[in-house]
């Protein structure tokens, strides 16, 4: 709805939680027993080592480590790879690099064809569309051989003379990761206010620079939130931002004022619930600040007047567990997205701008549990509601009289995304548009006629025909009978006689939709005869907020018995098998990647696991790590007890053991704060001296990096191009090379 973007979770690209089945650790809850019967029994013992842990492979010192809760102990021998700064940690993450290459080795030079080619799709030097605001038109654009776009602008037209807001090439010379995040101008259009990160954490630096001269002001502040730079008020002085707090949640909204120092900068307020986090933005008519503070259960919002920077915040609805409410102005009124009187897929709400509270809140359209609504975008003469309606996105245009027009959409399976819709007097909404067959696409709408206009799609250097490949859109069964959708997209000359090599990808979880989109890298593997899948699993939140509370907490296992299906069911409609299946995740779904192989190694060929939550007991049960704190509302606290058990049956590391595990490659970021490195590190030790199928299981860790490793746009293609000759290869479609043979 305008503002806020929730960051620092487990996540790749984004209420009131059911408790679902309970128990105790004397009493086993049925989703316990259900593992159990899959799973050995959930007291971990450590594996004996050697096994069939290859010779020359890295296994780090098996050093004693002993954890009791309720009653229950796990031994975790390579807990200690959790010392970063311990010379032995780093000399064990280097070998696991140069182990990993040495078996790549066979395919470097295939991963490289791979890289040029994917890079040979890309138009290296090009321009984002323009976006108009406040008398200039703002873009990116990207040269020849650079890693990092340059953001710029030319007042009126582009005729004008460029102003460069800030080179990210420039920025990054010297460095061995550098990202710009994200900047706001003030609304004189003077100043920039510029997030960067020099490390790939979530911990920034906010500077300033005044964008006619380039002149990098003397104003420096660190520890900044990872997101959004933060906020002016209508003085272009005042500058609110986000600070983090020992953990990295954004804890502190913090004022500046541009030519004091930053210890002179003040606290305005500080969240003091470690579940809850801080995000920070203007409303649609940039006349209030807001600041949210929330999780997936619960929001509370405070408002200040842009033109009062000493003001007081004032609170829209005091926080009420399980209250969900973001906030927007704009015609002269608030408006509200909240669950309020049972709306659990949201609705709209307005309210007087001089009494906000829930008691003048009135709907505004009737509330249909049928239809998500999912963002809000507010202009002079309307809206846009971005919604999702059996599991699809799309977009109505309504007014401030309450009429509404859908928008229609040319695919039957797309994701589509607001694009930058800065002036609030426009008479047109600017959206991304992209499928599977699709590249991404700015595209206008009329407000007035509904008419869409393509401003511009993203070229494939060498040509695209999307008439070559195929979208489908199926369902498969899950134990208990919900129906699964998967979207899938292959070549049509692509046999499905089950001959074919398939990938199969997954997230589900915080409620985020994982929708298909177009990547001109995927093309290299669906002209070697792959077809690409996602499954849908619960835990996401493509069918409303009631598919999302099904997959979360005491039902998480959902989400795995969900992926589990729907691989048989690609399987039992002849669209691969089980030696050609190839499955990846990241980060939360890396999670989904671990504990799958747990329960089914037998389903697949080979597994990309990127900076995998994999170590999820020892994580939650640490308050001290960024996010444990704010995010047991989405997997459980340990110290409950039932919590503590739902987590233990399906954490992959706990639940290791000898079995025919596929071939895996996992990655992790030294400087990752979501998903610690350690994490990896330590599941591909347990899975190395476990695994009795002899396929390699293999890591690569980011020593410059984080979460989303490599910061520059082709170092991000290598690391596509890795991934897919890893599955190429295992599958034996990697340009006749033969797949490596098992031990």
């Amino acid at each position: 709805m305008g503002g806020p973007v929730t960051i620092g979770k487990r996540n790749p690209v984004f209420s009131v939680p059911e408790q679902g089945i309970v128990g105790t650790v004397n009493e086993p809850n049925p989703l316990f027993a259900l593992f159990s019967l899959i799973l050995p029994a959930c007291v971990v013992f450590d594996t004996a080592v050697g096994q069939t842990t290859p010779a020359g492979a890295p296994l780090p010192e098996r050093r004693p480590h002993r954890m009791e809760a309720h009653g229950h102990v796990r031994e975790d021998p390579w807990f200690w790879l959790r010392e970063k700064e311990n010379p032995a940690v780093i000399a064990h993450l280097k070998a696991e690099n140069d182990w990993t290459t040495s078996q790549l080795a066979p395919i470097a030079a295939f991963q490289e064809t791979l890289y040029r080619e994917m890079r040979g799709r890309i138009r290296e030097e090009d321009f984002s569309v323009p976006a108009p605001h406040g008398g200039y038109l703002y873009y990116s654009r990207t040269e020849t051989g650079a890693e990092h776009a340059v953001e710029a602008r030319r007042r009126g037209s582009m005729e004008g003379a460029e102003e460069i807001i800030i080179d990210g090439n420039e920025r990054a010379k010297g460095k061995d990761y550098y990202e710009m995040v994200d900047y706001e101008m003030s609304p004189d259009h003077r100043i920039a206010a510029i997030l960067e990160n020099e490390d790939g954490s979530d911990i920034c630096q906010l500077r300033f620079r005044t964008v006619a001269t380039g002149e990098w002001l003397p104003d420096e502040v660190g520890k900044v939130a990872y997101g959004s730079a933060g906020v002016w008020a209508a003085d272009n002085r005042t500058f609110f931002y986000l600070q983090v707090d020992d953990t990295q949640r954004a804890a502190r909204l913090m004022r500046h004022r541009l030519g004091e120092p930053a210890d002179a900068d003040r606290l305005v307020y500080e969240e003091k619930d470690a579940e809850f986090s801080l995000s920070l933005y203007a409303t649609a008519d940039d006349s209030r600040l807001v600041l949210r503070s929330g999780n997936s259960e619960t929001e509370e919002s405070r408002v200040l007047p842009a033109d009062q920077p000493e003001g007081e915040w004032t609170v829209i609805e005091p926080r009420t567990p399980g209250l969900r409410y973001q906030v927007d102005h704009a015609n002269g009124q608030f408006w509200l997205l909240t669950d309020a009187d049972g709306a659990e897929n949201l609705k709209l709400v307005s309210a007087p701008s001089d009494s906000p509270g829930r008691a003048h809140w009135r709907d505004f359209l009737p509330y249909d549990d049928a239809v998500v609504i999912q963002n809000v975008t507010f202009f002079q003469s309307g809206m846009v509601l971005q919604v999702r309606e059996r599991g699809q996105p799309q977009l109505r245009v309504a007014d401030y009289q309450g009429a509404v027009r859908p928008v229609a959409m040319p695919e039957p399976a797309y994701l589509i995304e607001a694009s930058e819709n800065r002036d609030h007097g426009a008479a047109a909404f600017r959206f991304v548009y992209t499928s599977a067959i699709t590249p991404q696409s700015v595209t206008e709408i009329d407000l007035v006629s509904l008419g869409q206009t393509v401003l511009k799609r993203r070229e494939v250097v060498g040509g695209h025909d999307p008439t070559r490949y195929a979208v489908e859109r199926i369902e498969a069964t899950a134990g208990d009978g919900t129906r699964i959708p998967i979207s899938l997209v292959r070549r049509r000359d692509t046999p499905l006689d089950g001959s074919a090599p398939l990938l199969l990808e997954g997230y589900g979880a915080y409620g985020d939709n994982y929708d298909p989109f177009f990547l001109s890298s995927r093309l290299s593997l669906l002209d070697r005869g792959f077809i690409q899948a996602i499954a849908h699993v619960r835990g996401g939140g493509e069918l409303g907020r009631a598919w999302y509370d099904s997959g979360k907490l005491g039902k998480k296992p959902n989400s795995f018995t969900d992926f589990i299906a729907c691989a048989e069911h690609l399987i039992a409609r002849d669209y691969t098998r089980p030696d050609r299946l190839c499955a990846s995740g990241t980060s939360a779904g890396g999670l989904l990647m671990g504990a799958v192989v747990n329960l089914r190694p037998d389903l697949f060929r080979s597994v990309v696991a990127n900076v995998p939550f994999v170590d999820c007991l020892s994580t939650m049960s640490d308050p001290s790590l960024p996010l444990t704190t704010s995010e047991y509302v989405e997997w459980g606290n340990p110290e409950d007890a039932a919590d503590y058990q739902t987590i233990l049956s399906y954490s992959p590391y706990d639940n290791v053991a000898a079995r025919p595990y596929p071939a895996i490659l996992a990655t992790g970021g030294l400087n990752d704060p979501r998903v610690p490195y350690w994490e990896p590190a330590k599941w591909v030790a347990r899975l190395r001296s476990s695994t009795t199928s002899g396929r390699p299981v293999l890591l690569w860790t980011h020593l410059e990096a984080g979460h989303s490793g490599a910061s520059g746009r082709f170092e991000y293609i290598r690391e596509i191009a890795r991934e897919y000759a890893f599955h190429l290869w295992l599958t034996g479609r990697a340009d006749g090379i033969p797949a490596p043979a098992e031990r």
